[in-house]
Order: structure tokens, then sequence, then C-alpha cells
């Protein structure tokens, strides 16, 4: 009998004992210490601890032994009626100011959950919402201070949470990155450091269950507004997975879809799900008709297919999921949920912030209606003026099919793009130093009176310029040689200085049609006009206030979040832009993300047809949208071209110097140091007032980049262009035609 104790003995003394799976998360929680931490410990990967922790799996010897000595030391420190710290287990009501300017990724104090529903594929027919299971609360992640001190503007959430955490129906934020792990496991990496475990067998299944038990979504930004739909961003093992190819071949990537006889489509049929119009691509959405308020759509984002331009989102595809799910969410929470590329969430966030209709006030009955939101867009498209139409609009079908309109046609708003040659002066300074004007266009938005509805066309008109409109007037009297500064006449070198009223920065040469913010510079540096005739707009606003103040704020917080503050003195704001993108490379994306938003946007409000089909004189798909509008971008595009010219002519009239290339958000000035300060106005580290400032924020300047004179005289030479546009080239020296997205 004795042997069979001695038996019984060494088999218990070859397994050492463990608590339970829910009080080992416990003890790992109250030593703060994260699953990759105790995984790196024991040898092991993340998601075996996690599944020790959730009682799917057991550890085995070695690791088990290994495993029951730090429970063991950890149960010492923390017996089980000791309070878990609070800075563990939930997150604080008020945002903690963090020690330093740049965030690290927030860890999660548990970062799996255990599946919410059984492990099974849902029924395709499945559209009822069950309860999810209990929330993963992630570690708190450091907060910055307010980027506003306006006191209606709302603070732009930390990087990597979510804007509105406390929404319950939100709880594991706007998105998740869908990946599959080398055990074959689906996982759905969420902002915050939460991963939750995800049941689906097809894609049909991944939808169910991203509406049942995901709790992916984001508020929404407007009283009347929508909240947003879930985005699933499917690495391209999640795309194997769900019988999705990981890339597209030449022929899907030209028709930016699958074919639809593809099976996976068939899936999504079979189970009642549809596509929208531009069919399952690198941005899809999957929906079914709402039920009366509940919406059932759900976002597919699909990097392997090139959803993530990389000019804008540069190498995020190749981001290891967490850090993805990271990046796309502090984009999401700042600025919304992508809702597919750069310049379509850029003018989406237009009218998320301007919906266009409105509950109306209760009837006699006590009902509610919907009813035009005062402000907005409203629901229907609106004609443009026919100086405003674009070659190939409707509007221009009786034109011969060659006819050139002539600028008295035709309104031309576009950005800059001037430059001369180098004056013998100029060519003996040592520097070329380019300024780039942050957030530009944005910049020209803040403000602006736009027009809302339909165009009134005038003849004769007395010009308004609180009025937005296109004006035909003649401009070409206006002499830039002497013009009205702060209601002083001042002589200038007209011959180094582009003209405000053309992109090119040629002399008018008779009337032109022009929007209001040009007409009005003309009258504001002394001139009269007298337009022959216009399009006004008399329903006007300032639509896109709302837009600017959402890209400002996420701006400035990921800037702060890099280091580079506002109100920072002018030496200490050059040093701090010095290398701000190797400090925190994702949140530098989502900088390059957030200005491309910006361009983007205000570029899709006169998109151009693309393809399916398409003849001039024929309608295409975005003139059916009231976000179509031509007029607002090119006041927008007006406004930005004069902010820079007022900056250059209030910099030569009280220093002399005049840039030798412009474009919209760029200047290059001739100088014997390398640095802006070297040829920018301070005195007692203050700016000419309406000049150039050096700062972060939307309107002021940074340092764009510095070459020699030697290189910028090389360059033209050697490309047999004496006006080559060096404001292009100044950042990096490198003379190239390809497109940077800048």
């Amino acid at each position: 009998m004795s042997e069979l104790f001695d038996a019984v003995d060494a088999l218990i003394a070859s397994r050492s004992p463990l608590p339970p799976p829910a009080e080992r998360k416990r003890l790992r929680q109250a030593h703060g210490l994260t699953l990759d931490e105790v995984a790196a410990a024991l040898q092991v990967r993340r998601a075996t601890v996690s599944g020790w922790e959730a009682g799917k799996t057991e550890p085995r010897p070695p690791e088990r032994d290994a495993y029951a000595r730090l429970l063991k030391q950890l149960a010492q420190l923390y017996p089980a009626n000791a309070p878990v710290p609070a800075e563990e287990t939930a997150v604080p009501e008020t945002p903690a100011v963090p020690a330093a300017p740049v965030p690290s990724l927030p860890e999660p104090a548990d970062t799996r959950t255990a599946p919410t529903g059984p492990a099974t594929d849902h029924a395709p027919g499945n559209t009822a919402r069950r309860p999810a299971g209990p929330r993963a609360v992630p570690r708190a992640a450091a907060t910055v201070g307010p980027t506003s001190r306006r006191p209606t503007a709302r603070k732009a959430a930390p990087a990597g949470t979510t804007a509105d955490g406390a929404d319950p129906r939100f709880d594991h934020g706007p998105l998740a990155v869908v990946d599959v792990d080398a055990d074959g496991q689906v996982l759905a990496y969420c902002v915050g450091g939460l991963v939750l475990d995800v049941p689906a067998k097809s894609l049909p299944a991944l939808v169910e269950w991203t509406l049942d038990q995901g709790r992916l979504g984001q508020p929404k930004l407007s009283g009347p507004g929508k909240d947003a739909d879930p985005l699933i961003v499917l690495t391209g093992v999640a795309c194997e997975r769900y019988g999705l190819p990981v890339t597209l071949t030449q022929q899907e990537r030209l028709a930016g879809r699958l074919p639809e006889g593809h099976k996976v489509i068939k899936q999504l049929t079979r189970a009642n799900w549809q596509l929208t119009k531009r069919g399952l691509g690198p941005w899809a959405r999957i929906y079914r008709p709402a039920q009366g308020a509940e919406r059932s759509c759900v976002q597919l984002c699909i990097p392997s297919w090139d959803a993530l331009d990389t000019r804008h989102w540069a190498n995020a595809g190749q981001l290891p999921p967490a850090d993805l799910a990271r990046l796309l969410g502090t984009y999401a929470a700042r600025v919304m949920t992508p809702r597919g590329s750069t310049a379509v969430t850029g003018l989406e966030l237009m009218t998320a912030l301007h919906p266009p209709t409105r509950a109306s006030e209760p009837d006699a009955d006590g009902r509610r209606h919907s009813e035009h939101n005062p402000g907005s867009l409203g629901k229907e498209p609106v004609d443009c003026a026919p100086c405003e139409a674009p070659d190939g609009h409707p509007l221009l079908k009786d034109l011969p099919r060659f006819h050139h309109r002539t600028p008295a046609e035709v309104l031309v708003e576009e950005a800059y793009d001037w430059a001369r040659p180098l004056t013998d002066a100029e060519c003996l300074r040592r520097h070329l130093v380019g300024i780039d004007v942050n957030m530009a266009f944005a910049a020209g938005a803040n403000g602006l009176t736009v027009g809302l509805g339909a165009p009134t066309h005038v003849k004769n008109p007395v010009f308004d310029a609180k009025l937005p409109g296109s004006w035909l007037v003649d401009l070409s009297h206006v002499d830039l040689s002497r013009v009205k500064l702060a209601k002083e006449w001042t002589d200038l070198d007209g011959d180094l200085l582009p003209s405000p009223f053309t992109p090119k920065g040629e002399r008018p040469t008779g009337p032109a049609w022009y929007a209001t913010p040009t007409v009005a510079y003309a009258v504001e540096l002394g001139y009269d006009v007298r337009p022959l005739e216009a399009y006004v707009r008399h329903d006007n606003g300032r639509y896109l206030d709302a837009w600017y103040n959402r890209l400002r704020d996420a701006y400035l917080a990921t800037m702060a979040d890099l280091g580079v503050g506002a109100d920072l003195p002018p030496a200490e704001f050059l040093a701090a832009m010095e290398g701000y993108r190797q400090r925190d490379p994702q949140l530098a994306i989502v900088v390059s993300a957030i200005k491309a938003t910006v361009k983007g946007g205000i570029g899709k409000l006169r998109e151009r047809p693309r393809g399916e089909g398409w003849k001039p004189g024929q309608p295409w798909r975005a003139l059916a949208r009231p976000t179509w509008r031509p007029d607002i971008r090119a006041a927008v595009i007006s406004r930005t071209r004069v902010n820079m010219h007022r900056k250059i002519v209030k910099h030569a009239a009280f220093t002399g110097q005049y840039p030798v290339a412009v474009l919209s958000d760029c200047a290059v000035y001739a100088s014997d140091g390398p640095s802006p300060l070297d040829f920018l106005p301070y005195r007692d580290g203050k700016p000419l007032p309406g000049g150039f400032k050096l700062g972060v924020n939307p309107g002021l300047v940074k340092h764009e980049g510095t070459q020699s004179v030697l290189w910028g005289e090389g360059v033209r030479e050697q490309f047999n262009a004496p006006e080559l546009n060096l404001a292009r080239y100044i950042k990096d020296g490198t003379v190239t035609d390809q497109d940077t997205g800048e």
C-alpha cells in the first residue's frame, strides 16, 4: 500500500498546483503585468498565456512549474482579499495629464477576452442583436490637454482611445483589425490594446458577429446625425481565412472590386446581405436595409488591396494588427471612422457635422417629421452656375466639341503654382529657404461664408464681399507696385510678385470669373471693382467651420503628442519640429492622414467623372450628391491663395524681400542663413503683424526645407526650366515628377 501512496504523492508533485483561471488573471493585473511581459518571461506566445487565464488550456511542464512559481509569489504579494489598484481595473473618469508629450502604445490590463457567444458559425439570416459578454477594460492611456482655449471646444481624444468611450454600445471602440494567429484562432484587435476572440467562420458570420457581439462603432458627431458604422480591417491572413484573395488581380484592381460571381459575394447574397454600388473592393459596405432607426451595416477595409494609399498612410498597411488598430483608432477618435480614402472621409465629415435633415418639433398629434437642417447643404443636389461647371458638365453639352473656354466663360480658382528667375542680388545669397503653411486649405476654410443653396444670376451687380458667389469682373487694372496696406498706400516691386488673381501668378488681361474672396482682396488692395454679372447665393453660411475645428483639433492634438505644442517660441518650435516624425512614426502617419483629409475633402467637392462609360455632356455619379459643390471648392482655394499673397505682400513691404517660388502652402526665399529665422522679421519674439509667423497652428508656418542657391540654379539649368517651381522640391532637393500627395 505504501508504494501506491508514494506513486500518488509523486503524481501530485509532478504537477505544480495552479490557482483558478480568474485568479491567475487577477494576480497578473494586480502586479501591473501585461500578457506580453508574462509570455516573454515564460518563453511562450501571448495567446498561450491568454488561454491559461481564460481556462481554455492548461500549461504543461516545464512552463507549468515556472508559471506556478510566478503565481505563488504574486499571491504572497497580493492576497485574494487585497484590493486591486484602481488604475489597473478601471479607466479613470478624469483623464490624466501625461508626464511626457510623446505617448506610447497603451498597454491593456487585459488584452484578450473569452468569446462572448458560442464558438459556432452564426446562422446567415440572424439579425437579432444579442447581448455581448463582459467588457475587458484596458489600462487607461495617457491623455493630452485641451488643444483649444475656446470654452465650447471639445478636447481631442488621447492617442489610441475613442473620443466617447462612455457610450456602452461601442465599448470596444470604432473599429477592429481582424487577424489569424499561429494557432489558427481569429482575433480582433481593437483600440486600447483590447483583443477579442472571433468565432465567425465566414464573411457573413463575421458581419453578424460584428453587429451582434463586437460592440464596435462610434457615436454621431452631430445631434441630428447618425452613428458611424463599425469598421472591420482584414489582414492578408484574415482574407485567406474568409475566402478572399490576399491581393487583387490587375483586372480586379482596375475595376476596383471583385467580380460579382465571386464565391464570397454569393455567400453574402445567400445570407441576405447587400453591397453598395462600389461592390466588394478595398473599401466595401455590407448592409441590410434599415429597420426603422436600427442600422445593419459594416464597413470593410482591406489594406492588402491598397485601401490605405501609401501617399497618405505610408506603411500603415504593413503594420502589425495591434499597431494598425492604434493608428486607425487614433484617426477615428480625432477625425471620424474612415469611410474610404482620406478624400472620401474628408467629404463625409462635412455631412456628419452638418446632417441634411433633422427631426421637427412635434406637430398637433405629437409626431415628429424629418425636415431640412438649417446650415446644411440639404438632401437634394443643386445645379452650379455655368461658369462653375467643369468641362463635360451637362450644362455645357451644347458647346462645340472642341470649344476652349476663356477666363470670361469659366471660373478658374486653383492653387498657386508660380516661380520666377532669381535676381542678381538673390544669386549672391547662399541659401534658398522654404516655409510651409500648416493646414493651409483648412485655414482657408476657417470662417469662410459659402453658399448653401442654388445661385441667382445678376446683371451689373454691386460687389458685396459678404455675398458668396462667382463674379465676372475686370481686375487687370490692379497694380501690385502700389497697393494699400493698413489703409496706407505702399510702393512695391510688382515685377517680383505673383498676381493674386490667377493660379500661375500672371496679371489678368480682361474680364474673368472670380470667387468672392479674390474680388474682395482686390478691394482690400485699394482698387475699385465693377462686376459685369454674377451668380450669387443669398442662402449662405459658415458651413465649413465645424469641419475646420474638428480637423484643427485633431492636427494640434496629434502634433502635441509628437512633442510639438502650440505657443512655443520660434526657436523652440523649430527645434521641436526637427525629427518629430521619428518620435512616434505611427502618430506621424496620423498627421499625414489628417492633412490629406483636408486637401482631399476640398477636392471631392468637385469630383470629376471616373470612367464608367461616361461621355462629355452626360451626368456622372458625383453630380447626384448635395456635396458636389464646385463653388465651395473654388471659394476655399481662392481664400487660401489670397491668404498666402497677403502674407507675401506684407513681408515684402516690411523687409524688401520677395519670394522666388510660391505654392498655395509654400514660399521660397533667398537668404543668407539656412533657417527661417534668418529672414523672417521678429522683434522681441513677436512676428510682423499679418505676415508669416512660426508655429504649429493652421495658417502659421514651419520650416519646409533649405537648399543652396547653387542647387536651385543647377536644377533649373539641368532641366532647361528657368522658372521651375523650386517650392515643390525644396524639402529634400530631389526633383521628380512623382506625386507625393502633398
